[in-house]
């Protein structure tokens, strides 16, 4: 019994361990702007949405292209290391993935929307597809 209780103890310590040292990471590879600083800085960068394109197509911020983050391995030659690269999604946990993703293969000005899309007051274009 206290053998089992030692070995969920240990599994519940790796995880926190895990989950702190993701914190620290992104903390370090990724800033994290309000929407007046994204504002600002956006347009001289490369602004990537990384939500679904389903997502994306129901409102997305004005310039921003769609690579969703579960492309975003496969296209990370369509991204340029010297230019700035702002990113958001709907609340801003898969811009956190996006963003070690993207420092792991040596991209380093990273940024995200702070709240992510769901937080954005500004212009917004929507896609409208056409049902067949």
């Amino acid at each position: 019994m206290t053998t089992d209780l030692y070995i969920l103890l240990g599994i519940l310590l790796i995880i926190i361990l895990f989950g702190v040292y993701r914190y620290i990471k992104l903390k370090k590879v990724l800033t994290s702007l309000t929407e007046e600083d994204f504002r600002q800085g956006y347009r001289k960068a490369q602004l990537i949405d990384v939500r679904e394109p389903n997502e994306y197509d129901g409102g997305h911020i004005l310039g921003a292209r769609n690579i969703p983050l579960t492309q975003l391995k496969q296209r990370l030659t369509e991204l340029r290391k010297d230019q700035p690269i702002y990113l958001y999604c709907q609340s801003g946990s898969r811009a956190g993935r996006a963003a070690l993703i993207l420092n792991k293969h040596g991209y380093k000005d990273l940024y995200q929307l702070q709240g992510g899309f769901k937080k954005w007051t500004g212009k917004i274009k929507k896609t409208k597809k056409l049902d067949y």
